[in-house]
């Protein structure tokens, strides 16, 4: 189990050693070697496939993003083609997969990309987050995947996987805990093959360890997974339910005394 303070200091952290650590590594990466999703975007560790791979699946399913992102990088097969591109085709390239602030942010990325980095990738999670559109996980699956550094991609599937492999008992609806996360995930992961180890942690989100459901018994790390061995996987991610707004009724009252007006 994993607690913070109230001034957001750890207080109790994973207690894996690093035998521990080399063995989750192992069995994890073995079983993404064989069972690893066939993935367009996989195929290369081009940063520009990562990236448009990445912004495409928020908040769009993977078997929806397919064949958007192979007619996408054949009308823009770089970030100079993306660049220049003109704005009508880009929406209209875009169009059906929604939330187009995300076609629009990716057109400006590219051109701080071209203009401010002549047209390199820069390499480390802070230079990334720079780009429009590109926040912390992206900017650490791209820094993983495609440079090979040893950074955490913290999304919705890796906070469920942690949150219970490790009982991690912070809300992960508030900011901080992804701070935590990352502290935690950036002492596991594998330091040879970071990218492959975040896209199987990926996998294993979508698998065994769904929001909806979880098949941990046929889970290749149950062993690491604590609260399945506890029985309390129902519990895990803790997160909190916005509160609903409650309406309110308000009623207003005018007295009128002859040139006198009270409210």
């Amino acid at each position: 189990m994993i607690k913070l303070s109230n001034r957001g200091v750890i207080i109790k952290m994973i207690h894996w050693s690093q035998k521990k650590i080399s063995a989750f590594q192992q069995t994890l990466l073995a079983w993404y070697d064989q069972q690893k999703r066939d993935l367009p975007w996989r195929r290369d560790h081009d940063p520009y496939h990562v990236w448009i791979s990445e912004i495409m699946l928020q908040q769009t399913q993977v078997q929806t993003v397919i064949p958007y992102y192979n007619r996408f990088m054949k009308q823009f097969p770089n970030v100079q083609s993306l660049a220049e591109a003109n704005e009508d085709d880009l929406m209209k390239a875009w169009e059906g997969l929604g939330y187009y602030s995300r076609a629009r942010n990716l057109q400006k990325a590219a051109n701080q990309l071209v203009q401010d980095y002549g047209g390199k990738w820069p390499t480390t999670v802070e230079d990334l987050q720079s780009l429009s559109g590109i926040g912390p996980y992206t900017a650490g699956a791209i820094a993983s995947i495609a440079f090979n550094q040893p950074v955490a991609a913290i999304d919705g599937n890796a906070y469920r996987v942690f949150a219970r492999l490790l009982e991690i008992d912070e809300d992960i609806a508030k900011p901080q805990t992804r701070k935590l996360f990352e502290k935690v995930v950036n002492q596991i992961i594998s330091k040879d093959r970071p990218g492959d180890f975040n896209q199987a942690i990926m996998d294993l989100g979508a698998s065994y360890m769904t929001a909806a459901n979880y098949d941990s018994a046929n889970s290749p790390v149950k062993a690491f997974n604590q609260a399945y061995l506890d029985g309390v996987e129902a519990n895990y991610p803790v997160k909190t339910k916005k509160k609903r707004p409650v309406p309110v009724d308000y009623f207003g009252l005018i007295i009128l005394f002859g040139k006198g007006l009270f409210i």
